[in-house]
């Protein structure tokens, strides 16, 4: 498998996912909404062995809901924001799918946090639908 290619928008960092992701998912909640500077995240959880990256990102830690740390990976120069891990799912990297190379084939399975997605948003067609996270 080639894997998918990404990376932040001046190009010093960059990634490949040597597997297909393990879920695909739009998140709505606030921190998402804030850090993206949009109405949410489109984001791919793969493991962290599947993940490779060139390049140094930053660290900003966040906390969830949970009170556990999100720890949120972003280029130092340009500011995209690349990935992030958090203590509840250890093994994992959620990567934010806007910086890959190319969107072909990637569907949203699931929409989390819909009880802060803004109302005049649709529903994604087939995306099972969650309050909170799940």
């Amino acid at each position: 498998m080639q894997g998918r290619k990404g990376g932040c928008l001046c190009g010093a960092v960059r990634y490949r996912l040597t597997s297909e992701p393990r879920s695909i998912a739009i998140c709505h909640c606030t921190h998402c909404q804030r850090q993206s500077g949009s109405l949410f995240s489109f984001n791919l959880v793969v493991r962290e062995a599947d993940y490779e990256q060139s390049g140094e990102t930053r660290v900003f830690i966040d906390k969830g809901d949970s009170g556990q740390p999100v720890h949120r990976h972003f280029c130092g120069t340009c500011g995209s924001p690349l990935f992030a891990t958090t203590a509840l799912m250890p093994g994992k990297v959620v990567v934010k799918a806007g910086t890959l190379d190319s969107l072909e084939g990637l569907q949203p399975q699931a929409e989390i946090y819909t009880d802060r997605a803004v109302k005049w948003l649709a529903p994604v067609a087939g995306a099972a639908r969650f309050a909170q996270n799940v």
